[in-house]
């Protein structure tokens, strides 16, 4: 599976970073895959993966770019089933996180300010950069919304909007660091 290990290691960063007794969701969006990475101990509990990658989406359904209202809606359609298949897998009171570079980006984007420990990024906040870019598929250019004209970018923020609002997470906790070679 593309980049388990690598999902692995920055679950177990993640973990040690997390001192309260909850469970962790890790979300790694890939290229071409993305896995969901849960657990209570320091070794994941489950390894979840999804059939779709940031490259993947924007390849299969972005054939403009900016991308057409019809393509976004096939994509999100698309995105939302393999999201939801794994609604029952992921545990509950479960806190989210990611160690994705571009998701970081995603969040600066947003205007969130990085801290100590990366950025903390809430739904309301993703759900407006999300609009930005329907503004942009309506039209707007993407210069005046501050967003980037790249199918990456609009799959990698259609998936993480669609895993937070199927999955009810209010907010992703973005780690700053990269996860360590092994």
């Amino acid at each position: 599976m593309e980049n388990e290990t690598l999902a692995r290691q920055s679950y177990a960063q993640v973990r040690q970073r997390v001192t309260a007794p909850v469970p962790v969701t890790l979300l790694y969006i890939g290229e071409q895959r993305s896995l969901v990475v849960c657990g209570n101990e320091a070794e994941p509990a489950v390894v979840l993966p999804l059939a779709m990658g940031f490259g993947k989406t924007g390849e299969t359904f972005f054939k403009h770019l900016p991308p057409t209202p019809d393509e976004m809606e096939r994509a999100i359609m698309a995105v939302e089933d393999e999201v939801i298949g794994i609604r029952h897998d992921l545990p509950a009171g479960s806190l989210l996180f990611s160690v994705d570079p571009g998701v970081a980006e995603i969040a600066r984007i947003s205007g969130v300010k990085e801290e100590a420990d990366g950025w903390r990024l809430s739904q309301d906040e993703m759900e407006r950069t999300f609009k930005r870019l329907e503004q942009v598929i309506f039209g707007s250019p993407a210069s005046w919304e501050g967003i980037p004209l790249t199918r990456d970018f609009a799959a990698r923020l259609l998936i993480l909007r669609e895993f937070m609002h199927h999955h009810s997470f209010d907010t992703l906790a973005i780690m700053s660091y990269p996860p360590a070679a092994t």
